[in-house]
């Protein structure tokens, strides 16, 4: 079954969206059902009897329980290897064995509200894979014989030549073969400037035809597309599994063995050895499956966790999971994106030179009003930048025979005069040149775009445009390196451009010309120099980069696909925030770790008290619930 077959099949396991979400979230709103049942009964125990209040017991263990002892039951069937999920169990029915129905219960409810969470977590992380698809263009126009006939994409065949339109999807890779057009390849690249293509030229699945009609020869299979790789890296590295999960997976199946054996031994060891009755072995025994089990270690961790991610949704910073927090801690290195991460992602007017024998002000209203017709971003920055320097809403120029050369610029005719708006090679090479001598070049050097505007054979106006950085771009990447921390951008743009970014924002080095699987390759690279590594990124081209760093950050104005994969978004695309999550980072990490030494020396006392016999049950159910509370009470210091 393909990716997309996967999603659609798990998406419409209920046609109803509410449905859906509550087949989503069942495990949770089980967690949580089961501790209201758990408070309910404590709260009534004075007014119902025995059975009734075992009974109530019973449905919480039941409705709580149900999920990971299933989980439990069925990875212990698969791996041939008892779990913690069986520990908890094994650990809940000991504790209702010897009479302790409520702190059973209560064990239950804490692992499960964890499982849930978890679970929760990743589903909402596969869903970029489903917003991957909708950018893949469902049908094609084939030509054959010159007959035009709409397929299904999947159908199209190596060699196959398409119609792609202007405003349209291109369904598949391919070179074109008729027509010119700008495409529009954010998708890929995440430049928000269209590229120029022309006969010969390749294209890509998933880019956008903006100006121009244009017949493609496809080249690779739809399941081999460039655009098909960015959604198979994101799959393959959201299922590598860290180096701290593959730790506590080994530490789980350990810690499982070493407690069951132990309980075990004490059952009948110190009635052989010790002249202990069977019955106070048995005893010492369950007490033993209590007090040992991970119950306040487990405390340690989603507390402190979920208090985290509260402070940090209240300033800002979403964390996706406890581990993203623990994580971030350890970067020694960030890769950022540049357009739209460094960048406000929209080209604006940076310098403007005119004729200075003409008025400044007509020409620009003129220029404006031309450029307002074309839907090229250029364009539009242009056009807005002219409103905003005339203050005023609307052209009063009558535009008229507007064209669009592809890749060169637009030819209009205002009040008489011929009007073209362009690069320096439609212009005239030798006229923009001589105009403001040396500027152009000058500009060009700092990354920008130039565009010249002639009125019947005058050169009359050079405007420079430029995607601009953040305006708190360069204060983030100061507080990064107060912390030590190696700064790198990753763009598809090209070396000028991205060499003058780079010097403006203040970023320690920087890769230009990079399409999706080469920003997967340096982040790669990154993580075997700097071992731990984050990338920054909005679009769908940064999806499999954000995947394979050890940390993936998201702005918050970027695509929903770059949102799902990544594991921290900055929810108002504030940068310095990244400082602070760093900060909060090492806050938790301090307090888990608090937590877990704590909680094991507890354990250690509790289970060295019970072995010389000076525990009793509600003295070891005392210490090993009141650990718990204390951890709990620690990890929501974090609120504050």
């Amino acid at each position: 079954m393909s990716a997309k077959s996967e999603v659609l099949t798990r998406n419409n396991v209920f046609q109803s969206p509410k449905l859906r979400r509550v087949y989503e979230h069942i495990e949770l709103i089980a967690a949580l059902l089961s501790g209201i049942i758990i408070l309910t009964t404590w709260l009534i125990a004075d007014y119902i009897d025995q059975p009734a209040w075992v009974i109530l017991h019973l449905f919480a263990f039941g409705i709580g329980g149900y999920a990971k002892a299933k989980e439990g039951i069925e990875e212990t069937i698969a791996n041939r290897e008892l779990n913690v999920e069986m520990l908890m169990v094994f650990a809940a029915i000991g504790s209702a064995a010897i009479g302790y129905w409520t702190e059973g219960a209560i064990l239950i409810f804490i692992f499960a509200l964890s499982g849930a969470l978890e679970t929760y977590t990743m589903n909402k992380s596969k869903k970029e894979i489903s917003s991957l698809m909708d950018l893949q263009p469902e049908t094609a126009l084939l030509i054959t014989n010159g007959i035009e006939e709409v397929v299904a994409a999947s159908n199209l065949k190596i060699g196959d030549t398409i119609l792609v339109k202007a405003g349209e999807r291109i369904p598949a890779d391919g070179i074109i073969t008729k027509g010119e057009t700008s495409i529009n390849e954010s998708a890929i690249t995440g430049e928000s400037i269209p590229v120029t293509k022309q006969n010969s030229h390749e294209v890509f699945a998933g880019t956008v035809a903006v100006d121009g009609s244009i017949h493609v020869q496809i080249t690779k299979s739809t399941d081999q597309t460039l655009f098909q790789k960015i959604i198979n890296l994101v799959q393959s590295a959201q299922e590598e599994k860290s180096p701290s999960q593959l730790f506590i997976e080994k530490f789980e199946g350990t810690y499982v063995k070493v407690v069951l054996l132990s309980v075990g031994t004490m059952m009948f060891l110190p009635h052989l050895i010790f002249g202990w009755t069977l019955t106070e072995s048995i005893y010492r025994a369950m007490i033993l499956l209590v007090v040992a089990s991970p119950c306040a270690l487990v405390a340690s961790i989603m507390p402190a966790t979920l208090s985290a991610i509260s402070k940090g949704a209240k300033n800002g910073v979403l964390f996706k999971g406890g581990v993203n927090i623990e994580n971030l801690s350890h970067i020694n290195a960030i890769a950022f994106d540049k357009t739209g991460t460094l960048t406000n992602g929209k080209p604006v007017v940076t310098d403007s030179y005119f004729n200075a024998k003409l008025d400044e002000k007509h020409i620009l209203e003129i220029i404006g009003a031309i450029e307002n017709e074309s839907l090229h971003p250029l364009a539009q920055a242009i056009s807005n930048h002219s409103k905003q320097k005339l203050q005023i809403d609307k052209f009063s120029f009558d535009v008229r025979q507007h064209k669009t050369i592809t890749g060169n610029g637009i030819i209009a005719t205002v009040d008489n005069d011929e009007w073209l708006i362009g690069k320096t090679s439609f212009v005239g090479e030798r006229e923009a040149n001589e105009f403001h001598s040396g500027v152009a070049n000058k500009l060009a050097t700092e990354g920008k775009s130039i565009v010249f505007a002639k009125k019947n054979n005058e050169i009359v106006a050079l405007l420079a445009l430029k995607d601009t950085i953040r305006k708190d771009a360069q204060r983030a990447i100061k507080q990064l390196k107060k912390r030590n921390i190696f700064t790198v951008m990753l763009t598809g743009d090209n070396d000028i451009t991205a060499k003058a970014i780079a010097e403006e924002a203040g970023i320690d080095d920087y890769i230009a010309e990079c399409l999706p699987e080469e920003k997967v390759t340096h982040v790669k690279n990154l993580r075997k120099k700097y071992e731990h590594v984050a990338m920054v990124g909005d679009g769908i081209n940064d999806a499999p980069a954000l995947a394979t760093a050890n940390v993936g950050i998201a702005m918050g104005e970027g695509t929903d696909v770059a949102l799902e994969t990544a594991d921290v978004v900055l929810m108002k695309n504030d940068l310095p925030k990244i400082a602070n999550a760093f900060e909060l980072s090492k806050q938790m990490n301090k307090v888990v770790k608090q937590n877990i030494i704590f909680s094991l020396i507890i354990i250690g006392l509790l289970i060295v008290s019970n072995f010389f016999q000076v525990l009793d049950l509600p003295l070891g159910v005392i210490g090993h619930e009141g650990s718990t509370i204390l951890v709990i009470l620690n990890g929501l210091r974090l609120l504050n």
